[in-house]
């Protein structure tokens, strides 16, 4: 087979399409580059979605621990507290023996159990929290001036959030926010250790990595691989949330805009 028949048998297994049988032998470096590259597929998905939608709760979470309210404040701070405080596997671990009690109780609840939605879900309430945290501390740096100038142009309420407050909060929290969105995307390998089962064997880019370096015994091609290609990743989310970091801070002079520096965490 050659590596272009490779591509087309394999390039969108992980979600259905192509070749369903893995090759079993004389693994060459295009089927390995190919099958871990459709694996891919899946850790975007897990990434990008967990990203929009936990944003959005982020912004919440933020706002809620910042209110005056006592519920919501302590709703919001216990939230954060408990998806930060401890590790993202064990989340993973026991949300997924939780979905499958759900699925005993109706099988309405099913679709939880699957990688797809369940892990899905982890990683969303997971970076929805660290997010949270990092909006939280931006809300509090925000210049008393700019509120000031807010209340002396006569912004009150949802209009003053939407035009001073969330623009400035971005602003603030943009570059620290880029580190949490790499992060998360590498993150995503975890759903392979986790307890959520891949659907029909068509597992993400650390599924075929460890299929290739367990049927060679060499786990020095197909890991560089999948490191290659979280590195691209890396590269494209660097790119675009500087592209988003240049339109918050077009206002600012050229010397004072922020630059972006990746500061990756080690540990979770």
């Amino acid at each position: 087979m050659s590596c272009w028949e490779t591509v087309q048998a394999y390039a969108f297994r992980s979600v259905g399409v192509g070749e369903r049988l893995l090759p079993r032998s004389d693994f060459t470096l295009c089927e390995q580059v190919v099958l871990i590259g459709s694996g891919m597929i899946w850790n975007i998905y897990f990434g990008l979605f967990a990203l929009v939608l936990g944003f959005a709760l982020a912004t919440g979470l933020a706002v809620a621990k910042n209110s005056q309210n006592f519920f919501l404040r302590k709703a919001a701070t216990w939230f954060i507290f408990v998806f930060r405080g401890s590790p993202l596997f064990i989340q993973f671990f026991f949300a997924y023996f939780l979905f499958l009690n759900l699925k005993g109780l109706n099988p309405a609840f099913g679709p939880l159990t699957a990688a797809w939605l369940g892990a899905l879900i982890v990683l969303f309430l997971n970076t929805a929290a660290y997010s949270g945290e990092i909006f939280h501390g931006a809300l509090l740096s925000i210049p008393k001036g700019d509120i000031e100038a807010a209340d002396a142009y006569g912004f009150t309420g949802i209009k003053r959030f939407r035009r001073i407050v969330w623009p400035t909060m971005l602003r603030l929290a943009w570059p620290a926010y880029t580190n949490e969105a790499i992060f998360l995307f590498h993150a995503t390998t975890l759903v392979y250790f986790s307890g959520f089962p891949a659907w029909r064997q068509e597992g993400d880019a650390l599924y075929y990595a460890n299929y290739f370096a367990d049927k060679t015994f060499n786990p020095f091609v197909p890991y560089p691989i999948l490191a290659g290609y979280f590195i691209l990743l890396t590269l494209i989310v660097i790119a675009l949330f500087g592209l988003v970091n240049r339109r918050l801070n077009r206002h600012l002079p050229a010397e004072r805009r922020p630059r972006m520096r990746v500061r990756p965490n080690l540990l979770r």
